[in-house]
This record gives structure tokens, C-alpha cells and sequence, in this order.
């Protein structure tokens, strides 16, 4: 009577598995490369540039001329390579960024990370309560346009896109993005980091990351499974 054959340790299962020349295993070796090519990518992002996302891209044009849509924004720290500055505070300095005083920040609305993060320039702090900060409004009653002083609720940096008419804490009315709230203060505790460079166009692939890695993927795999099928359909040669 045979000998029964001796099961195969789970280890020696995957290290065979690993190392076999055959199609699924060739790809998902390609696959897994792919993954950690973009974890160590992403793992010296976040340790040159202290935060994360460190690259965001342009999606609107609210700081045309200065940053376009489709560019590609790396992203630091507010402390890192100086202190942040507002507009304010870069006149006083002769600090510019972008073609213009201060820091453009990138921000959490609201402090909300879940709604998406706003880039745009900081142009000084507030304390809470009134402020210096006019802004017309119609009158819900009246339908009337009037003139009112705007009241921070609290502490904060004053934010507007270098090509908005007006501040995003004025201009996004009463309900930004279905929050039920217009756009507040932005706190520390609010800011991902600030702009130091951009590149122009490169930011449309981002837009569409998504799709971008799903074909690469779907490209590799079918052409190592070309490459497979073509080395085993030509002839041995003899020697």
C-alpha cells in the first residue's frame, strides 16, 4: 500500500507559489512591486514633507494666475522651511509665495476632513468677535442689500483664493457644500500644510489616480501573460 503524501507547510506552500514562473503567480508578484514601489513613495513624502497629503492637485481656478488647474502642489508642514505667514505678515517681511505675499495654505473647512480641503491664501489673523471685515448682504426680509460687519466666532486666519472677488469666510454664504454653515476662521489645528512649489499639468493624472492604476495594472498583467504564451509557443532549439 503508497505511502500517503506528506502535506506541505503553509511556508513552503507561498515560497512555491512565490517563485513559480506561472501566469497568476507572475502577476501578482507584479502587482505586489507596483504596491511597494508607491508605500515607499509615499512613506519619504511624508517624512521630507511632514504631512499628509504632501501633493495635492489643482481643481478650480480660484487661484488663477498664481496656481492653474491641473497642477500638481507638493505640500509641506506650516513650520517647515520658516514659519508660516500670512499676506500681512509677508508685506511686513517681503516674504512672497506664488507671486504674492504669505502662504497659501491648504485647510480643512470648518475643520471637516471629510468635505475636501481648500487651497488658498491666508491673509491674517482674527480674534474673536467683531472685526475691521465688511460685506454685502441681502436682506432676507426686505431683499435689500446691506453692508454688515463681520463677527468671527472665533480665532483664525482669513483665507480668499488670490482670484476670488471676496474672502471664503463672506463668500460661500450660509450653507457651504450643504454643511448648513458658511466657511469659519481657519485654526492651526485646521491647516494640512502650506503650498512651496507647483508643476504645471502634471496634476490631471492625480485627478484620475483611480483609473490610471487600475489600467496600468490591467496592462501589466496582460503583458506578462503575452510574454508567458509567446515563450512557451516557440520552439525549443536543439542543440
Amino acid at each position: 500500500m503508497a505511502a500517503k503524501s506528506e502535506k506541505k507547510p503553509i511556508k513552503t506552500k507561498i515560497s512555491e507559489f512565490w517563485k513559480s514562473e506561472e501566469q497568476i503567480p507572475s502577476a501578482v508578484r507584479e502587482i505586489a512591486s507596483v504596491l511597494v514601489t508607491v508605500g515607499i513613495i509615499v512613506a519619504i513624502l511624508f517624512l521630507v514633507c511632514g504631512t499628509w497629503p504632501a501633493i495635492v492637485t489643482i481643481e478650480s481656478e480660484s487661484m488663477v494666475p498664481h496656481m492653474n488647474v491641473g497642477d500638481l502642489v507638493l505640500v509641506v508642514a506650516g513650520d517647515r522651511l520658516g514659519p508660516l505667514q500670512s499676506m500681512v505678515e509677508g508685506e511686513a517681511s517681503g516674504y512672497q509665495k506664488f507671486s504674492m505675499p504669505g502662504d497659501v495654505i491648504i485647510y480643512h473647512p470648518n475643520g471637516d476632513t471629510v468635505l475636501h480641503p481648500i487651497i488658498h491664501r491666508a491673509l491674517y489673523w482674527v480674534e474673536a468677535g467683531p472685526t475691521n471685515i465688511t460685506y454685502r448682504e441681502m436682506n432676507k426680509e426686505t431683499h435689500q442689500i446691506e453692508t454688515k460687519q463681520y463677527i468671527a466666532p472665533h480665532a483664525g486666519y482669513i483665507t480668499k483664493g488670490d482670484n476670488n472677488p471676496v474672502i471664503d469666510q463672506t463668500g460661500f454664504g450660509d450653507n457651504y457644500r450643504g454643511t448648513g454653515s458658511p466657511i469659519q476662521p481657519v485654526k492651526k489645528e485646521w491647516i494640512v500644510g502650506k503650498s512651496v512649489y507647483a508643476v504645471p499639468l502634471v496634476g490631471y493624472l492625480p485627478l484620475n489616480i483611480g483609473p490610471v492604476i487600475v489600467i496600468v495594472i490591467i496592462l501589466m498583467i496582460i503583458q506578462e501573460l503575452y510574454t508567458r504564451r509567446k515563450s512557451k509557443s516557440e520552439p525549443v532549439k536543439k542543440k
